[in-house]
């Protein structure tokens, strides 16, 4: 099964942890404290740069029956739209730029610009997902209730259709997100309610109908009758920058969610969880991705998605500098900190997806030891031939060992094993 006891997978005392929530807790009050002119022109500047791109390239859609000028146009259209979802939607609505109390980038005002209301993602995402980071049976986006991402969830035989339903939730990412979080919603409303009387269609399917409605609209028939005789083409761009952001979108959730060594968790871990359990927990469930400048503004700065995890509303553009500081904690408290490639940590997610779309009886590994998930009985083998104890030092330098090391181990005992086999095969 998934971790159900993270000290125990981490390999830290409870002194270490709480150790480790002190130090994280000093990264977000140096942040904080810090905040000022520099991040306010960031936002802005980023703000700025969203409409020139939307405008832009609208203007040049207007003769857009040039097929070089619709590829500029829908191209810049494409950029803004992802600009406006990652940098700017996403972290907006998770109050990262609250403190400006500026009313037009305030996550009470923001509306952004795909199918899905912002109060019914603010509620899934901020609240649920944020809150019970990949515990398996508590946090909805474990797969979005369309994947199974984790040998936790019971094989049925619709995962068969896993490959071709990852390939439609790509493509319609912002649809399967608005339908996820509308899901959640409707939970919440039925729960408010009670026992008393239901209307024939509930308030978040009317919020849900309302916006969605507006999106199609403003998409398929209002930009397309402004450019008259370009309409057509028009159309086909607006498509198409929605379909580019959508699988952008869906590349940088999975990249950051799904790779190997992106833990999942029980229930029993959540129940009697402290702050700093809940902090290693966000370390030990997330994944980055590398890249570059370009790469973290483009990702809306969640290719740091651990530093996300770790801390959610803090403004985006510093979560660079905070990564620093949390590959550091990790090098001292001997903690893995997972990052990679955009291309690898997909393909990772992908061998995932595709693996888990069969049954348990076709798979090798367990749940406690699976590329994609495991838990502390992952290391029993090796702690039985006390080769990983449960705490360890290093005999030379005295120097504290946790999880890294105990993972390197059972990867050299795992490939020594694999030899050892082969030999005796022969």
């Amino acid at each position: 099964m998934a971790i159900t006891d993270i000290r125990e997978f981490a390999h830290l005392t409870d002194a270490d942890i709480d150790a480790l929530a002190t130090e994280f807790d000093a990264i977000r009050r140096d942040v904080e404290n810090s905040r000022g002119p520099r991040d306010a022109r960031y936002i802005h500047n980023t703000i700025r740069l969203q409409r020139a791109l939307e405008i832009g390239g609208r203007i040049v859609l207007l003769g857009s029956r040039r097929r070089s000028r619709w590829l500029l146009g829908t191209a810049a259209l494409s950029v803004a739209k992802i600009i406006e979802n990652m940098e700017l939607g996403h972290n907006v609505m998770h109050g990262q730029w609250d403190w400006m109390n500026d009313p037009e980038i305030h996550s009470t005002s923001w509306e952004w610009d795909q199918t899905g209301p912002s109060a019914h993602w603010k509620r899934a995402h901020n609240y649920e997902h944020h809150t019970y980071t990949n515990i398996v049976g508590m946090d909805e986006d474990v797969g979005f209730g369309i994947l199974r991402m984790t040998r936790d969830e019971k094989w049925r035989p619709i995962n068969l259709l896993q490959p071709v339903a990852n390939v439609v939730l790509a493509l319609t990412f912002e649809w399967g997100i608005a339908l996820h979080d509308l899901t959640a919603q409707r939970i919440a409303w039925e729960k408010q309610l009670g026992d008393g009387p239901r209307p024939r269609m509930s308030g978040p399917d009317r919020e849900f109908l309302a916006k969605a409605s507006r999106q199609v609209f403003k998409d398929l028939v209002l930009f397309p009758a402004a450019t008259g005789p370009a309409w057509r083409s028009t159309l086909t761009a607006n498509l198409t920058a929605n379909v580019v952001r959508n699988i952008w979108a869906y590349l940088v959730i999975f990249c950051g969610h799904f790779p190997d060594g992106a833990e999942k968790f029980t229930v029993e871990q959540f129940e009697d969880e402290s702050r700093g359990q809940w902090y290693l927990r966000q370390l030990l469930g997330s994944a980055n991705i590398s890249g570059g400048r370009v790469m973290d503004f483009m990702t809306g700065n969640l290719s740091y998605q651990i530093e996300h995890h770790l801390f959610p509303d803090l403004p985006s553009n510093r979560y660079r500098e905070v990564a620093a500081r949390v590959r550091a904690l990790c090098g001292k408290y001997d903690l893995p900190y997972t990052t990679g490639p955009l291309g690898r940590q997909y393909l990772l997610a992908l061998r995932t997806i595709h693996k888990l779309a069969l049954p348990d009886s076709l798979l090798k590994a367990t749940s406690d030891d699976a590329p994609e998930t495991s838990s502390e009985r992952k290391f029993e083998r090796l702690r039985a031939a006390a080769t990983v104890p449960a705490l360890m030092e290093d005999p030379v330098t005295g120097r504290r060992l946790g999880l890294l090391t105990a993972l390197r181990t059972h990867a050299e005992h795992t490939v020594a094993a694999r030899r050892a086999r082969r030999r005796n095969r022969r």
